[in-house]
């Protein structure tokens, strides 16, 4: 399971960094003013971070996901205080390593998929060390 590493990090809560939020939709022809819209400022720790006390954010390295939109380098924000159900992506701890999969649970148990089929369902069974560490709110990942 050496296909994914994640590097887990706390949100900073000490100050604001607010950026203006322009309101206006942005097209792709004639440019327009874009600070005739500007109607208040936006703090991404208050968007992306619910609870601040259960959240951290994680680095990822690998393609297992891709699928799901997330990429190599890409940032997510994990709240443990979310529910996890099947179908969520989840950052999970199986044996001593760490993992960024889709959780399914069915009749037949419960499994982690990759969304890449280059890589196999891994089953989940009562001799497994699992452990749920929180559910993926957002993916971060730098424009090309």
């Amino acid at each position: 399971m050496r296909e994914l590493k994640i590097t887990l990090f706390t949100p900073e809560q000490k100050e604001s960094h607010e950026i203006p939020l322009v309101t206006a939709t942005v097209k792709a022809g004639f440019p327009s003013p874009a600070e005739d819209f500007v109607e208040k400022r936006l703090d991404l720790n208050e968007l992306i971070v619910q609870h601040p006390a259960a959240t951290f954010f994680v680095r990822v390295e690998g393609h297992s996901m891709e699928g799901a939109g997330i990429l190599d380098q890409d940032i997510l924000v994990v709240d443990r205080s979310l529910e996890v159900k099947s179908g969520a992506i989840v950052v999970a701890r199986l044996g001593s390593e760490f993992t960024v999969k889709r959780i399914q649970k069915s009749q037949g148990g419960i499994y982690l998929s990759a969304d890449n089929p280059d890589y196999a369902d891994i089953p989940i069974d009562s001799e497994s060390e699992f452990e749920v560490w929180g559910v993926v709110s957002y993916i971060i990942h730098k424009a090309t």
